[in-house]
């Protein structure tokens, strides 16, 4: 199985990005992971936040399959606790899917084709946090994800 990792807009933040980096090299060693940046629609300031997120929607559309597995970084989403999180990953590998692909999508969430297309939507707290650091969050969990799964003792350094 692949899992890919679709952000709307890049961050100009090198020590965030040196972080991500090294969390998505870590990745490497449990399965085949990418991180692809969907980049920021030109003009935005000048469209409506209904039409800020078409575009966007049609854009992280253009990256899914039918067949891939699609689940939004949502704050409606459903949470869970790192072992859960850990579990819900075994089972989308024993299932058999080629692709697994989470969505971060841009300062006003996700249009309605985006929403009707996801399998499922996740939250990784109740609390607000900045797209940009979501993404370390994010990669972070899912390597500690991967650790819980091989019983290694990054979960409780």
């Amino acid at each position: 199985m692949n899992i890919k990792l679709l952000a709307v807009g890049k961050t100009d933040d090198k020590q965030l990005n040196d972080l991500i980096n090294n969390y998505i090299k870590r990745l490497q060693f449990y399965i085949k992971f990418s991180f692809e940046i969907i980049p920021d629609i030109k003009n935005a300031k000048n469209l409506s936040e209904a039409q800020q997120k078409e575009k966007e929607g049609k854009l992280i559309l253009n990256h899914v399959e039918n067949s891939d597995v699609l689940i939004l970084l949502d704050e409606n989403g459903k949470q869970y606790d790192s072992v859960l999180f850990s579990e819900v990953l075994q089972k989308h590998m024993n299932s058999g899917i080629k692709q697994l692909i989470f969505v971060i999508g841009g300062p006003y969430g996700f249009s309605p084709e985006v929403y009707n297309r996801a399998n499922s939507k996740l939250s990784l707290s109740k609390m607000t946090f900045s797209h940009q650091m979501i993404r370390l969050f994010f990669v972070e969990q899912l390597y500690r994800g991967f650790t819980i799964l091989r019983n290694e003792p990054y979960h409780h350094r």
